[in-house]
């Protein structure tokens, strides 16, 4: 078995051994916060939403192991016609998407009866995009014309269309993809004057919304949750919403080494504790020791991707590795941030510990392709280690 374990999987062991203790950790959390949705959907039978979850998880691992197998120079060449893909896909979703709480974000596969987010492949699709036409382009990349506003047509057209149905992700992606641009080399100037812009018109949007009527559909939502926020900041506990208040009670229930294991009480309380709250849960039964500890998890995948950037022999590696490493980090600490309220709520789920569905699927193959740059670099340090 290590044998096998030896000759198969390669790439940093560090990121394996962080994605798999993080999986292990999901599936303990998910059991101890699943009981409320198990009651109100299946009689109580939390098996069912157990089985399931670890079933897409080692699908997920699965597809993490062979896309950690194929040379990350292969993904560079269907770059361009994936973020197309992704623009049709988001186009259609939300034309034709199913929605839920007002929002179009599920594509339906014929013939299976599954569903998945449009979202979770545009995210993938536009950071191989984006490191593809970077890594291609470093001649001449202070070129505004011929490189920066290509870029940034379709960085803007792909965070546009998810944002319509999904803010949350549309704000994680185009940050990230801001970051991809800084680290690509793209003149600091331009990127100061897409800061300037961007702010402005966020501000306006923000404006614009806080002083409308809207009341239902995805822009009375956003309006509802910016009022409660802002309002929360200036000390109105009362704006607190009760999914807030109830993960606010499970944090200062965990203390500092938590509850325990399966022991929390606010999980049958908390909605969604099970996916956008399951920080809440971690806090409670593991205390703030757990919770900085799977902080410090996912702050140690960013570290080994810095790593991989700095050895990797390729300018599309090193941009794949960083960007895909970025979107689930940020991701990450977006959602314990709306645990702890630090942030407004955004409905983004927690890489490999919220139970997962076809995101789960996607983080998966994000996953197997830093791996796969990790390989040529590990093979690079060998080969100069042998060298010296």
């Amino acid at each position: 078995m290590f044998q096998w374990i030896r000759n198969n999987v390669r790439g940093d062991l560090l990121i394996w051994f962080v994605t798999i203790l993080l999986s292990v950790w999901g599936i303990l959390a998910i059991y101890s916060a699943i009981g409320s949705e198990a009651y109100l959907k299946r009689g109580g039978n939390t098996e069912y939403f157990l089985i399931k979850h670890c079933g897409i998880l080692v699908m997920g691992l699965f597809m993490m192991w062979l896309t950690h197998l194929v040379d990350f120079q292969y993904y560079s060449k269907p770059a361009k016609y994936l973020v197309y893909l992704a623009i049709l896909l988001l186009i259609y979703t939300l034309l034709f998407g199913k929605g839920i709480n007002s929002a179009k974000r599920w594509v339906a596969i014929p013939g299976i009866g599954l569903t998945f987010q449009s979202s979770d492949f545009a995210k993938v699709a536009l950071v191989m995009y984006i490191s593809h036409f970077l890594s291609r382009r470093q001649d001449r990349i202070g070129n505004f014309r011929k490189t920066f506003l290509p870029v940034l047509i379709v960085i803007v057209m792909v965070c546009a269309l998810i944002g319509v149905a999904d803010l949350s992700t549309a704000a994680v992606l185009f940050f990230t993809s801001l970051l991809l641009l800084f680290i690509g080399r793209i003149p600091m100037k331009h990127l100061l004057a897409l800061f300037g812009v961007g702010t402005i018109v966020i501000s306006l949007m923000v404006v614009v919304i806080l002083n409308t009527n809207f009341e239902g559909g995805r822009v009375g939502t956003w309006k509802n949750r910016i009022e409660n926020y802002v309002s929360f900041v200036k000390g109105d506990d009362s704006a607190e919403s009760y999914q807030n208040q109830q993960a606010n009670i499970a944090i200062a229930n965990g203390g500092l080494i938590g509850r325990g294991p399966g022991k929390s009480e606010q999980r049958n309380f908390l909605p969604l504790a099970f996916s956008d709250f399951i920080y809440a849960i971690i806090l409670e039964e593991y205390g703030l020791i757990g919770g900085l500890f799977v902080m410090g998890l996912y702050l140690t995948l960013l570290w080994r991707a810095v790593i991989i950037v700095v050895h990797s022999p390729k300018a599309f590696g090193a941009l794949l590795a960083i960007g895909l490493s970025l979107t689930l980090v940020i991701q990450a600490f977006m959602n314990m941030g709306v645990a702890v309220h630090l942030l407004p709520n955004t409905g983004l789920p927690l890489p490999f510990i919220s139970m997962g569905g076809t995101s789960l699927l996607f983080t998966s193959m994000a996953m197997g392709i830093i791996l796969s740059v990790s390989r040529q670099t590990s093979n690079k340090l060998e080969t100069d280690e042998e060298v010296a």
